[in-house]
């Protein structure tokens, strides 16, 4: 949409650079909505697009979008990190992810501890160096009855061939359907295949599935538990490997028969892979790809996603300008987003304690939460001219004025809504007082009613 808009208002490099935003409420078809508001088929975002002449350009408009992002999640208070992202169907030349580490986060990402290097497992990359097979045996076909996995391929080999074998010396073999197409995905036998990120890294598959019994049938060739990738390109079959499957390395692996498997296949003279692509889980204790650091895992919730999407969509859309020269040449686009919704949700997670909320200013419902704790008219109009004094300085109040609750219910809400500052009018104003609680810290004081409002502004500054 933004595209096709800008193709009809811009038409000179003079218009460029132009970023333009929004920010409104969409709706996503969520199969399995989950976690709160983090995850729902209603959500706010604020999107924007930045336009540019050349690749420079964009660059520019790239990092002034990214600081901006910076300081709004600084002005929000909230703990996060910025990761090298895959661009997926977005496209692209470069991503990165704002993520809001949380035990409940549905994404994952590492980190290095050392040199700081951060990414989601999708971008994560694996360096292996290519090996020398010179001195490696022949391949070797032995019988391996009743072996259809892993671990029972691993005892036979210790029993059969004098021990020391383990998962990581044998190759895995997924087949899988990438819209409609057989693909095979070789990994080392102690991980598994990370479907999304394998997808991620693929790039323009829109459908990808664990092979059926159904899409076997199709493949006579493939005997299931005893696949090799030594006979693939006969079955018309793409081969990807991850990056741990080095050129080079040998392997014990399928030998495409029944009860047999076959040792010392090695990668480049026994099997040659179609690609390589980042495909096996990423565990922790995984080398860093910048400093060789065991790096760290852990947990969180997605607030912001910034592309450089290049030309893609310009080219696609033909939206040019003319240049300096009066000739015409494709724009180049940004895209950023900052899921509001989630924001939300991110810094609840990360703020709450045991009794409740615990909102920052910038965010909170109301700054000032005002408890009238009594039953005495008194308390309501003192509570009521406090708040109404506070509003007139620019604060936002709650007021709890309910005559049927309890002081400690009216305590219990205040604490649960989070709101940073508690003024309990109740029996402190007999002497002239009232009760000034920060939620965050816990810390409570007493200040006299007629200089309350500089007190309570000096503690929200």
């Amino acid at each position: 949409m933004f595209t096709l808009m800008v193709k009809g208002e811009y038409s000179s490099y003079k218009d460029l650079p132009l970023s333009i935003y929004q920010i409104g409420t969409k709706f996503r078809d969520e199969a399995r909505p989950r976690s709160g508001i983090i995850r729902g088929r209603e959500f706010v975002m604020k999107d924007s697009y930045s336009f540019d002449s050349d690749d420079a350009g964009l660059e520019v408009s790239y990092q002034e979008h990214r600081q901006a992002y910076v300081k709004t999640f600084d002005r929000l208070g909230m703990k996060y990190n910025i990761v090298k992202a895959v661009s997926g169907a977005m496209g692209g030349s470069k991503s990165e992810e704002f993520l809001a580490p949380c035990s409940t986060g549905e994404d994952t990402y590492v980190l290095c501890p050392k040199c700081g290097f951060a990414a989601n497992v999708e971008a994560m990359v694996t360096k292996v160096e290519a090996r020398d097979f010179a001195n490696v045996a022949a391949l070797e076909d032995f019988d391996s009855p009743n072996t259809p996995t892993i671990d029972s391929l691993v005892e036979l080999l210790n029993a059969k061939f004098g021990g020391g074998f383990t998962a990581a010396d044998t190759l895995k073999n997924v087949m899988l359907m990438a819209d409609k197409k057989a693909v095979s995905v070789l990994v080392p036998g102690d991980r598994e295949v990370d479907l999304k990120r394998f997808q991620e890294n693929l790039g323009g598959v829109h459908e990808l599935r664990v092979f059926e019994d159904a899409d076997f049938a199709k493949f006579p060739g493939l005997v299931k538990g005893y696949i090799g990738p030594q006979d693939a390109k006969n079955s018309g079959i793409t081969v990807y490997a991850d990056p741990r499957v080095a050129p080079g390395t040998s392997w014990v692996t399928g030998a495409n028969k029944k009860d047999r498997h076959a040792r010392n296949v090695v990668n480049g003279r026994d099997f040659t892979p179609d690609a390589y692509v980042e495909a096996a889980e990423v565990r922790a204790g995984d080398a860093c790809p910048e400093c060789a650091t065991a790096i760290v895992i852990d947990r969180a919730i997605e607030i912001g996603h910034i592309f450089q999407l290049g030309r893609k969509y310009a080219e696609a859309l033909n939206l040019t300008v003319l240049d300096q020269n009066g000739k015409s040449q494709i724009v180049t686009m940004g895209s950023y987003g900052i899921g509001v919704t989630r924001a939300v949700a991110a810094i609840a997670e990360q703020t709450h304690d045991e009794i409740g909320l615990n909102w920052p200013a910038e965010v909170a419902p109301a700054k000032v939460h005002i408890v009238a704790a009594g039953k005495d008219d008194l308390l309501f109009e003192t509570a009521l001219k406090l708040g109404t004094d506070l509003e007139a300085q620019g604060i936002s109040v709650m007021l709890d004025d309910r005559r049927d609750a309890s002081p400690g219910v009216k305590f219990k809400d205040a604490e649960l809504i989070g709101n940073p500052i508690i003024v309990v009018v109740g029996k402190a104003l007999a002497e002239g007082n009232v009760e000034v609680r920060v939620r965050k810290s816990g810390e409570k004081q007493e200040v006299a009613l007629a200089s309350a409002v500089s007190s309570i502004a000096e503690l929200l500054k």
